[in-house]
């Protein structure tokens, strides 16, 4: 999508993405090597009752279908943080994860005419529909005045 496609209100939903144990291990085992997100075994007599995928390995599910439903193509480049990220329900493996973001805001800053601004709501939520991320992410995209290659303006 390019950032002229984004209106307030809008809702993009993408999914489901399949979370497998084999994934939500590895990516702990790199990222976040605790046990209750590495061993099977030890997360089973645990406080969650079995394996739960690490938040950080939530966040990037989201990144991705975001991307495949929004970024690609897109004038995306950065953001420069989010709002808040809650995890209120675990994602086990198994977990099949459906996307949700809610378009908050579009801005252009007059000031900075090449750049433009998404405020969104990103949520997953699993196949029993219970909400495994809510996050309030900013996006920024990189806007090329009409009839101009990147990296030029009009006063060069």
């Amino acid at each position: 999508m390019k950032f002229a496609d984004f209106f307030t209100g809008q809702i993009i939903e993408a999914g489901p993405h399949l979370v497998t144990e084999q994934e939500l291990v590895g990516f702990a085992r790199q990222w976040d090597p605790q046990w209750f997100h590495t061993d099977a075994q030890a997360a089973a007599e645990g406080v969650f009752g079995g394996l739960i995928a690490s938040g950080w390995h939530t966040c990037s599910i989201a990144m991705r279908l975001v991307v495949r439903a929004a970024f690609e193509g897109s004038e995306s480049f950065a953001s420069p943080g989010l709002q808040y990220v809650r995890w209120p329900n675990p994602v086990r493996p198994g977990d099949a994860l459906r996307l949700r973001a809610e378009v908050l805001a579009v801005l252009r800053d007059p000031a900075k005419p090449r750049l433009g601004t998404v405020h969104w709501r990103w949520q997953l939520f699993n196949q029993q529909g219970l909400e495994v991320l809510d996050a309030g992410v900013t996006s920024l995209f990189r806007l090329v005045a009409r009839g101009l290659p990147p990296g030029r303006s009009s006063q060069t």
